[in-house]
């Protein structure tokens, strides 16, 4: 009978485990304690399937009018809220030919149609991640869905922001509503004061060189530590606008006095402040000290194959240089390239183009003398758009060519022929190598 007692002894140990395992409430992270909210519930944990209520919907020229087909098949064909959706024309506006002029107007005539309060066209437009935020249509705690794999961005202001596709941005306008898989969490540890030339767009690219293209696969790239006090707005969006290029669910930072401050100023809507629990779990951890990041350039054709300009051991001769998009296109980045740029000539037969995010940004350049820099050094500058992001317009590549570009990808044929080469830098280190016209270092022309 021993033996028998002692199953059964066993057995109820097991059981009364497993009750306190799922009755106990596990520490959640800033991601995991946004969607709670946005759910109804009490807590949430990695794997878990919700059902959360939206903040915002976004969506662009190219996937808003699949989006608005697939909401043609509807019964309810109403959208849930107009004041809710935002559609951006950006992509490619101006409209470069029939086919574009074709989507802008599907989009012109949903927008009119349903009244939708946040409709963005040529005047008014700009790189959609760069908008919003200056809108103040994103705050802190808000859960934000977009038919763009860089709606991460808002993860920066301490949102809850992800790409979708663009049925799911159907069921968003509709509804309000979207199914989540709640991610699991990585937590990157930032210390120290990065140098001069070091931005946001060096950090990302060091960490995605650091953990792979899928080294967050699905998870939330949650970003702390004292080194973020040295990062301004714009280098935290370039951080979280990137977090996708890591296969990361989202990228979030926590509020602080900068994003307040930033929300204050750009926004007159309500913002809930989340913050990590001390026992939040974490898959991974990283420490990144950014006092001893170099600028970093990611060469063809993954963003995790990067190096630092010191490990570059040949020249690189390039044909194109890009400022701008919406990793690298406000006002700081500008600035940063002009201060490079100012007094000196862009390489001859070097083409260096250069594109403010958007009208406000355009504006302040052109009342800052900015444009004025450019266009001496021998840049052009463009009005707001994605163009030669993604091969679109306004910089597409030839066979063979090579450009540095301040973009987030320069997968195989991203910015024109699939003979052609992207690589990722900062504003620094592109209007660098526009002056000398292979990549450089800032240090090499300062």
């Amino acid at each position: 009978m021993r033996p028998l007692l002692r199953l059964q002894h066993t057995k109820s140990d097991s059981i009364h485990a497993e009750w306190e395992r799922k009755t106990k409430t596990m520490g959640m992270t800033m991601t995991q304690k946004i969607l709670a909210a946005a759910a109804g519930l009490d807590s949430v944990e990695a794997g878990q399937l919700i059902e959360a209520q939206l903040d915002l919907v976004l969506g662009n020229d190219i996937t808003s009018p699949v989006a608005i087909h697939e909401m043609d098949r509807f019964k309810e064909q109403k959208v849930f809220d107009k004041d809710k959706i935002a559609l951006v024309m950006d992509h490619f506006i101006p409209n470069k030919d029939i086919k574009s002029a074709e989507h802008c107007k599907c989009v012109r005539e949903f927008a009119c149609k349903h009244e939708i309060t946040n409709y963005f066209d040529v005047g008014q437009m700009g790189i959609e991640h760069a908008l919003l935020p200056e809108q103040g249509l994103t705050v802190a705690g808000d859960v934000i869905i977009g038919a763009d794999s860089h709606t991460c961005t808002y993860g920066a202001l301490g949102a809850f922001s992800t790409g979708v596709g663009s049925t799911d941005m159907a069921a968003g306008m509709a509804t309000g509503k979207a199914w989540f898989k709640v991610p699991g969490a990585i937590r990157f540890n930032l210390t120290g004061k990065p140098a001069k030339w070091i931005s946001g767009k060096d950090v990302i690219l060091h960490i995605i060189g650091l953990i792979g293209v899928d080294g967050a696969l699905y998870r939330s790239m949650e970003f702390a530590g004292d080194g973020i006090a040295y990062l301004s707005m714009d280098d935290r969006f370039t951080i979280a606008n990137m977090a996708i290029e890591a296969g990361g669910k989202n990228g979030i930072f926590p509020v602080d006095d900068a994003a307040i401050a930033y929300m204050k100023e750009h926004s007159k809507r309500e913002y809930r402040i989340f913050e990590a629990d001390p026992d939040a779990v974490y898959e991974e951890e990283y420490t990144i000290d950014l006092s001893t990041l170099k600028p970093t350039v990611s060469f063809p054709h993954l963003p995790e194959n990067t190096k630092t300009v010191d490990e570059i051991t040949e020249d690189i001769t390039i044909d194109q240089v890009v400022i701008g998009s919406c990793t690298n296109g406000r006002i700081s980045d500008l600035r940063i390239a002009a201060e490079i740029l100012k007094g000196r000539k862009v390489k001859k037969n070097l083409r260096c183009i250069v594109i403010p995010a958007t009208q406000a940004v355009y504006l302040q350049a052109m009342e800052e003398g900015l444009l004025k820099i450019f266009i001496e050094a021998g840049a052009a500058v463009s009005t707001p758009t994605c163009g030669p992001c993604l091969g679109g317009y306004m910089g597409v590549l030839a066979d063979k060519e090579r450009c540095v570009s301040t973009t987030n990808r320069n997968f195989v044929g991203r910015m024109g022929h699939v003979g052609s080469e992207v690589y990722l830098a900062s504003p620094a280190v592109a209007a660098a190598s526009a002056l000398t016209g292979k990549i450089s270092s800032p240090e090499e022309v300062c």
